[in-house]
């Protein structure tokens, strides 16, 4: 069926995003939103507008039960979960197919299968895309994670086989050093997923992180090229480019086909990102995982194949299939992304939630802002800092990093301190343009160039 109303179960930048691509097409929007948020643009712009609980996201966005009712109530035909919150929830999926929903994205089952990070890895291995070499599955125990360490030497990884977003993870150097963390890492995994379950893997010094953006109707599978998301603080991206800077077109060929292969191995259905850790010194690429969901940095992709994602998600979750061939896909320039947060980077990132006073965009050709944001609006304590997403284009990656720093320079918001001054001086910083950082560079670089207040603006230091 045609999807003609949707509801968007989540907030932010993101809803403001699936609302814009739904009514785009003529679909009905209905938003949800918690007591805190009744004044988000979201809510503005849908067509209808529903309180589902506290600011607490365990009694509002978090609620299965009280989405589910809020979208019966709207006699909506799907649910949009956007990222994050039930966004990876397969009990989510599922609950809103028995209630006769469509939900936009992949179903319960392959959600499960591609959220547990062991039985990911048996997939990927299946598919043919090489992992990093590690447990290879669930760690019984320190016996064995002894054993696994002294087959693949020191550094280590500790991860969350049920993870994300950085939790559960330890990077441990030697024997004693596991000892302490595995019981550490362990309860963490546990108490933030439900699953104390952990597996190891092998650290890739200075790896750059890689991702694939794949789609899929079922039965039909493309890539629309990888995006370089090296630029992270405490494992959280920051800033996103695509295509990746420097990276062999036989390297590229072979993360795209593999991407695509484990997407064909699963029948995936929907939008969904594949991640690997790139070794520059070998060229040699492994799965990290995959994100059964749009991601916040798919704007970058859009930007440089001409493709709205959002949009094709649901037309795909309606039942058509997909309306792209990969020859039809053909990237053309550079894109980067901001990630713009109300946080004080001058701070130690210090959460910044308050009042927005001024508020002005860039109008410039190739430059983008998807926000949350307009003058008046007070932000909330309660969620995740992000503001909006700056994204610019060029036709090489230097007329790119040229227009981004006039976008950065002209992009003004009062109110609260945010993180454009950091992103003002990447864009100034000769690693970032040379290409030469890794998953590790951002937190040195912070300790030592951006501590230096001469690198930032004046009146901002």
């Amino acid at each position: 069926m045609t999807i003609k109303s949707v509801l968007v179960a989540n907030r932010g930048e993101i809803a403001v995003r699936i609302i814009k691509a739904a009514q785009s097409l003529g679909v009905r929007t209905v938003q949800v939103h918690s007591a805190a948020d009744v004044d988000m643009l979201a809510v503005k712009l849908a067509d209808e507008a529903v309180n589902i609980g506290s600011p607490a996201p365990k009694k509002s966005y978090l609620n299965i039960e009280a989405v589910i009712s809020a979208a019966k109530a709207a006699g909506v035909d799907a649910i949009h979960p956007g990222y994050g919150f039930l966004s990876e929830n397969g009990d989510f999926a599922d609950a809103v197919v028995a209630a006769g929903m469509i939900f936009v994205g992949p179903s319960g089952d392959a959600i499960r299968l591609l959220g547990d990070k062991v039985a990911a890895r048996e997939v990927a291995a299946r598919a043919g895309v090489p992992t990093v070499p590690g447990s290879g599955g669930r760690v019984a125990d320190l016996t064995q994670a002894h054993e696994i360490a002294a087959r693949t030497g020191f550094p280590v990884m500790i991860k969350a086989a049920a993870g994300g977003g950085g939790r559960g993870i330890r990077i441990v150097d030697s024997l004693a050093e596991l000892d302490k963390q595995f019981p550490l890492a362990s309860a963490e995994a546990a108490a933030a997923f439900g699953d104390g379950g952990l597996y190891m893997e092998k650290v890739i010094t200075k790896a750059r992180h890689v991702e694939v953006q794949i789609f899929g109707d079922g039965e039909n599978f493309v890539h629309f090229y990888e995006r370089e998301c090296s630029l992270q603080r405490r494992r959280q991206k920051v800033w996103e480019e695509a295509p990746a800077f420097q990276l062999p077109q036989v390297v590229r060929q072979k993360l795209c086909e593999s991407a695509v292969a484990l997407a064909r191995e699963v029948k995936y259905k929907g939008a969904g990102t594949v991640e690997y850790l790139y070794d520059d010194s070998t060229r040699e690429f492994y799965f990290i995982e995959v994100n059964t969901r749009i991601q916040v940095e798919h704007p970058v992709t859009e930007m440089i194949t001409g493709f709205d994602l959002v949009q094709e998600m649901l037309k795909v979750a309606g039942g058509a299939k997909l309306s792209v061939t990969q020859d039809d896909i053909r990237p053309h320039g550079h894109a980067i992304e901001c990630r713009i947060n109300a946080e004080d980077p001058l701070k130690d990132f210090a959460p910044s939630p308050g009042t927005i006073s001024r508020l002005e965009v860039p109008e410039q050709e190739g430059v983008r802002f998807d926000t949350m944001l307009y003058e008046g609006y007070t932000i909330p304590p309660f969620y995740d800092s992000l503001l909006g997403k700056l994204i610019v284009w060029g036709e090489t990656r230097s007329e790119c990093l040229k227009r981004l720093r006039h976008a950065l320079d002209g992009l003004k918001i009062e109110g609260v301190p945010t993180t454009v001054p950091l992103h003002q001086a990447l864009a100034q910083s000769a690693a970032v343009q040379t290409g030469a950082f890794h998953t590790r560079f951002l937190e040195g670089w912070l300790d030592t160039d951006f501590a230096c207040k001469d690198k930032v603006r004046p009146e901002v230091a």
